[in-house]
């Protein structure tokens, strides 16, 4: 059974800095995608950044470029996002989500994120101005 759990959001202050965790168990995550999205009230998911575990290409929103970093930690099957110089409209509840045994670095920047099968429960980041 696919589990993933997110931790690491909170209240910053534009400018700050978080970085999320995303620790994933029940299969391992090589040759898979795995992604960071969020969720503004009123708006629709969007992709953040995603990862193909396999060669560790990645991929970013033109929102987050420059600013947030994507990686991962294939020893401790976990996932992170470091994201700085934060702005108030990347407040949103962050998910991690994950396409196991993709099997090519595709997917995980093509795939519509409504046929990633599974997902955290979230975590909320707010950037206050």
């Amino acid at each position: 059974q696919v589990r993933l759990v997110e931790s690491g959001g909170g209240a910053v202050q534009a400018g700050g800095s978080l970085r999320l965790s995303c620790v994933a168990s029940g299969y391992t995550a090589s040759s898979s995608c795995m992604g960071w999205f969020r969720r503004a009230p009123g708006k629709e998911r969007e992709r953040v950044a995603s990862i193909y575990t396999g060669s560790g290409n990645t991929y970013y929103a033109d929102s987050v470029k420059g600013r947030f970093t994507i990686s991962q930690d294939n020893a401790q099957n976990t996932l992170y996002l470091q994201m700085n110089s934060l702005k108030p409209e990347d407040t949103a509840m962050y998910y991690c989500a994950t396409l196991p045994y993709a099997g090519v670095p595709g997917p995980c920047q093509y795939r519509n994120s409504n046929s990633w099968p599974y997902w955290g429960q979230g975590t909320q980041v707010t950037v206050s101005s």
